[in-house]
């Protein structure tokens, strides 16, 4: 039989940022409940009183706060080495025929020694359309062989910060959110995301790149979560 808690702690629980406000205590009760009285009831079944959904929520919040600060303590904590890196390009071409013989031969490009030079490039397929993102050393290259394909945008001036995630962030829902949330709470822009299972690089502004890096560090340290 469904309750108002179970019912509540449900609704609340697949909206990730409610929940993160809830936590923060950003949200009023009062406001809330109202706005998910509808919903409640219809998944109940049944009119349900107002303020009993302020009590559910009154109840939620410090579950979801030990709960949240467990969970995503031992994975921030655990976090591996963070990369930083300037002087990048953002190029990104439509998806072709031909697009992947001209990677290749980029990256023969760039297996070719260059004395003092150190070279950073990725690929990023969509389904429309892929990204490169290189070293500005390699923008007129990348110019010069992907000339033929159709540029859709190109974007200077980026900087990445790479982190290492620990191995078991896979089974912990929502730790990209409550890291990218940090970001955008300080106005910082994410001009590009690309991730594996165990790491993840976000682009932003060269502008930008001391503050991004500070709140990651301060995140591994600990001080935000």
């Amino acid at each position: 039989m469904l309750t108002i808690p179970n019912v509540v702690e449900d609704v609340i629980k697949k909206k990730p940022f409610l929940e993160g406000a809830l936590i923060e205590g950003l949200i009023n009760l009062s406001a809330l409940a109202r706005q998910l009285k509808p919903e409640i009831e219809h998944k109940i079944g049944k009119p349900v009183n107002e303020s009993a959904v302020i009590m559910a929520l009154n109840r939620l919040v410090p579950r979801l706060e030990l709960t949240s600060n467990l969970k995503f303590r031992r994975v921030i904590e655990n976090l591996g080495d963070i990369i930083v890196r300037s002087n990048l390009t953002d190029f990104t071409y439509a998806n072709s025929s031909t697009l992947y013989s001209r990677q290749e031969e980029l990256l023969q490009a760039i297996h070719e020694p260059v004395a003092g030079k150190e070279m950073f490039c990725t690929f990023c397929q969509g389904i429309y359309e892929t990204t490169l993102v290189v070293s500005n050393s390699l923008s007129a290259s990348v110019e010069r062989i992907f000339q033929t394909e159709r540029l859709l945008a190109k974007t200077d001036n980026l900087s990445s910060i790479t982190v290492k995630l620990p191995n078991d962030n896979a089974l912990c829902p929502g730790v990209y959110y409550y890291i990218f949330k940090e970001l955008a709470w300080d106005n910082i822009n994410i001009a590009e995301v690309i991730s594996t299972t165990n790491e993840f690089t976000v682009l932003v502004s060269d502008n930008d790149i001391h503050r991004a890096f500070s709140i990651l560090m301060e995140a591994k340290k600990g001080n935000k979560f």
